[in-house]
């Protein structure tokens, strides 16, 4: 067979790529149709449109409990001049939702009707004609236009349609979209059972979440066993794939430019390659094609690389075969807390997390790794850098796109600053006491928090460092970097601080003073860190050159990464904070017991949600499952340390 050209060097613009794989897709050969009961219709997609055959009332009825009259009878009525009628003769007892009984054209509400006797009443005002009466078709006329063609049925329109006499209704069949993963490496998690992930294997979970995406969207998802590594067997999967029902084929992973990269020569073989690379991050190795006249899209094997392929390429493409509009997320106007980086050529969508301090939407990027699911799934929105611009600068405005609910955003807690485990703790049970409000923490250091603080950009900073004059912590650092700001220095907890090293310290580590062995690689924390700073005092007082420690310029940004970096051998010790050593069950070196607080503005004390923030704190709960932890002492939590 002819190879076809790989344009993979070449690569498009989104929109341009859109255009290139849109244009060769036969949108006009409709989806097929069913017949279903309208009971199980909300969320489809009309295929015709629907008219009614009932009208709806489809009979005169009483709008409120009370007596039918005619009209005309009570004309003349005043308190004044009250009228008697006659039950059963000149009015007629009915209520909410009843028949009109012949000959009469309006009620009166029986708070309006005194008792003269078991067969009398009396009025004293009269009425008009179709006074609280719902008429024949006042909701719903027989032969109009319920729904139109092409129309996502709302649980609403579910009552309008049986009103009108619609009991089945035909709508689109839900596109099919078939999901091959590929990767000799990946094992399907109903196959893991309760042993260990074993070194160089990986749980397939794309499959699930693109499904997951599809089926929320208006899809129906198939997916297909995985497929190892090998050229013949994908050809294979993808050949039966394009000649079964589904519309759609996804090829997960194997797109990238390395020596696995199966699926674009795949495609290339079977149909043609449209578009093979993308100038957007993540998710820039998007193969795009088609294949017996049917789309085929080869998915980055990076979760969020394919996620961001699927809202960018499949979410449009599924709606579009549905004839439906495209649902658009809100954006809002947001100040960014620190500079965004962004490679020129490259629209780069950066997750970031979002909060309201004072009048502002403030927006702190997530970490950018395009397989860190996690940054999705805590990312409030997504700000997109256009590829002609180098990034953003620290206090400018953006535009992000929500991804969760702005009131929710708005009673958020925006903590900026050091590390802890703790914070996780104070994030649920904030959720728990009052699921209106949330937090959301940021890790860029201790002094990171306080400059982030005096910008404006956030609610409170966690801090702990270390005045190595006095012994004492955080004070005379806010004293320095928050002279015109009156804050409350509120104590979170008392922590352990120590070396994290394997379990049962192979290389008998005994302090700080061992960091300079040849045979030790370190892994630190990040400039401007309180665990740097307890650090770097530590070895000025041994005297001990930080150039001579192997991996003093090895930086992670919170204690669970300097953990993990040491259960994964990346490093022989770190320094961080006992519960993450305990967390992971590593051995741990205490070197000194540090104060870990929180500096909040006195302005933000009456805000609500810090009320409650406080009050969490304070809370035995929260003290129970801190010491649950390990390594905390929370004697002084939610203690007034200083107000200055």
């Amino acid at each position: 067979m002819e190879s076809k050209r790989n344009i993979y060097l070449q690569m498009k613009s989104i929109e341009e790529a859109r255009r290139l794989f849109f244009d060769r897709i036969a949108f006009d050969e409709q989806l097929q149709r069913e017949t279903i009961p309208v009971q199980e219709s909300s969320g489809r997609i009309t295929a015709n449109p629907v008219f009614a055959k009932f009208s709806a009332p489809s009979f005169h009825a009483a709008a409120m409990d009370g007596i039918a009259v005619r009209a005309e009878t009570t004309f003349g009525t005043t308190v004044d001049r009250p009228k008697e009628l006659r039950i059963g003769e000149d009015a007629i007892l009915v209520n909410t939702g009843q028949a009109m009984p012949e000959g009469t054209d309006a009620v009166i509400m029986i708070e309006h009707v005194l008792t003269v006797d078991e067969m009398t009443v009396q009025i004293e005002s009269s009425a008009y004609p179709w006074q609280y009466v719902r008429k024949v078709g006042e909701d719903i006329v027989a032969t109009e236009l319920i729904l139109p063609q092409n129309h996502l049925i709302t649980p609403y329109e579910v009552g309008a349609l049986l009103n009108g006499g619609i009991f089945n209704v035909a709508v689109k069949q839900k596109p099919q979209v078939l999901i091959i993963p590929t990767g000799s490496e990946l094992i399907a998690p109903q196959d893991l059972g309760t042993e260990n992930l074993a070194p160089g294997r990986v749980i397939e979970s794309n499959s699930p979440v693109l499904g997951a995406l599809i089926d929320e969207c208006g899809g129906k998802h198939l997916t297909h066993p995985i497929v190892p590594d090998v050229f013949d067997k994908i050809l294979d999967s993808v050949r039966r794939a394009v000649k079964s029902d589904a519309q759609v084929v996804i090829i997960s992973a194997g797109s990238s430019a390395g020596s696995e990269d199966y699926t674009a020569g795949v495609i290339r073989e079977l149909g043609e390659v449209l578009v093979h690379g993308i100038t957007m991050m993540p998710g820039k190795p998007t193969v795009l094609g088609i294949i017996n006249n049917k789309p085929v899209i080869g998915n980055p094997g990076y979760t969020v690389s394919a996620i961001m392929a699927f809202e960018k390429f499949l979410r449009p493409l599924i709606y579009r075969m549905l004839g439906t509009r495209q649902p658009e997320r809100l954006k809002v106007k947001v100040r960014t807390a620190r500079k965004m980086a962004s490679k020129l050529g490259l629209d780069e969508f950066v997750r970031v997390k979002l909060g309201r301090v004072e009048n502002t939407l403030v927006a702190s990027a997530l970490p950018r790794g395009a397989g860190s699911v996690t940054t999705l799934t805590e990312a409030d929105g997504i700000i997109e850098i256009p590829g002609h611009v180098e990034g953003i600068q620290a206090g400018e405005m953006a535009e992000a796109e929500l991804l969760k609910d702005l009131t929710e955003i708005e009673n958020t807690v925006v903590v900026v600053g050091s590390h802890d485990n703790t914070l996780d703790v104070l994030a649920n049970q904030m959720r728990v006491h009052d699921c209106r409000f949330g937090l959301s923490s940021s890790n860029v250091g201790s002094l990171g928090g306080l400059i982030t603080l005096r910008k404006g950009y956030c609610h409170t900073a966690g801090c702990h460092l270390l005045d190595t004059e006095t012994g004492t912590y955080n004070v005379s650092y806010i004293k320095r970097y928050l002279p015109d700001l009156r804050v409350k220095l509120i104590n979170l907890v008392y922590r352990d601080q120590g070396l994290i090293v394997p379990q049962g310290n192979p290389k008998g580590i005994a302090g700080i003073e061992d960091l300079a062995r040849d045979n030790i690689t370190f892994v630190n924390r990040q400039a401007g860190s309180g665990t740097r700073i307890l650090l770097d005092y530590r070895l000025e007082s041994l005297d001990i050159n930080p150039g001579t420690i192997t991996g003093y310029d090895q930086e992670e940004f919170t204690h669970m990464s300097v953990a993990v970096a040491v259960l994964s051998g990346v490093a022989d010790a770190g320094l961080g904070i006992y519960a993450a050593a305990r967390a992971l069950n590593l051995d741990f070196i205490p070197v000194v017991t540090e104060e870990y607080d929180l500096v909040i503005p006195e302005a933000f004390f009456e805000d609500e949600k810090i009320r409650l923030m406080l009050e969490v704190i304070r809370s035995e709960a929260f003290k129970g499952l801190v010491g649950q932890m390990g390594g905390y002492d929370t004697s002084k939590t939610g203690t007034v340390i200083a107000t200055l």
